[in-house]
């Protein structure tokens, strides 16, 4: 069961009672009473309670991230004292895209639960990069730049990129020669952002985003896929994606002589005193799944 002190630091890493007591399966009002009775107890107001949003006073902040290092120094010292007697248990949660989890995430689970049989994962994957406190996210995997933020992030490896079209779309529209061809070209995008991001070639120059025209932009590489084949324009994406189209002739690659940078991908993750061994056998693997696609 947990203990009050652990419901303190949920309760602030959610920012409200209802999130953090859904993850507790507890009732919002048992959850409230437990904090109040800590606040009792210690004789000061830990968090400032609001229908939005639930915050720490400036003493139940600093309260937070000591006992947060107390937790995690625990949880440090419990698993070294255990180590090589029992496996490792619980859940590890992961958080990322729908194309990532499919491709890298499910089958670095797979290799894990060989060494891991006890435990078990949730992926909430999906198109919008979920906050990692309040959704209670070991780890989160993250493509490309990254903000400045609080967390910590860990570079797992770098994915090959590609330009390509169908054959039928390269008749029907020309073959670019060079990249300011581009310009006279359609392309189908993941997303708004990609949009707005030029297209760097390994040497050094880009095609600026303003050239960039497109009729489609969505947020599945598996939709893209299907247009691209479809002959509705050309797309910049992953390599593993599109190479047994290439090798097969279903696809081609446009401007082969001008390689693309790839994207880099990151493990992220809150700063903790402490990064549990399922976490850190989670990261390895997927960095070795990642690299087979470098």
């Amino acid at each position: 069961m947990i203990t009050t002190e652990q419901a303190f630091l949920r309760v602030v890493e959610a920012g409200s009672f209802k999130k953090a007591a859904e993850h507790l399966n507890m009732e919002p009002s048992s959850l409230s009473r437990r904090i109040a009775a800590l606040e009792d107890r210690l004789g000061v107001k830990l968090l400032h309670r609001s229908t939005s949003r639930t915050q720490p006073t400036e003493t139940g902040l600093i309260y937070f991230e000591r006992l947060r290092r107390i937790v995690d120094e625990q949880m440090a010292l419990e698993e070294e004292i255990t180590s090589g007697a029992t496996t490792m248990k619980g859940r590890l949660r992961v958080g990322s895209t729908v194309d990532l989890g499919e491709r890298f995430i499910a089958p670095a689970a797979n290799a894990m639960k060989k060494q891991a049989p006890e435990l078990s994962f949730e992926f909430i994957l999906g198109s919008d990069l979920v906050d990692l406190a309040e959704q209670y996210l070991d780890v989160a995997i993250r493509i490309g730049s990254l903000p400045d933020s609080g967390l910590i992030a860990k570079r797992l490896g770098s994915i090959s990129r590609v330009l390509v079209a169908s054959p039928r779309y390269v008749k029907q529209h020309g073959y670019p020669q060079t990249p300011d061809d581009l310009v006279d070209h359609h392309f189908i995008l993941y997303s708004p952002a990609q949009g707005k991001s030029d297209i760097e070639f390994l040497n050094g120059t880009r095609f600026a985003h303003t050239g960039i025209n497109s009729n489609f932009c969505i947020n599945s590489l598996k939709a893209i896929h299907a247009l691209v084949r479809n002959d509705q324009g050309i797309h910049w994406g992953p390599l593993w994606l599109y190479q047994d189209d290439l090798d097969s002739g279903r696809l081609v690659k446009i401007l082969p002589s001008f390689p693309v940078v790839g994207f880099t991908i990151y493990a992220v993750y809150p700063p903790k005193a402490f990064l549990p061994k399922k976490t850190q056998l989670f990261i390895q693997l997927l960095s070795e799944e990642i690299s087979k696609c470098e």
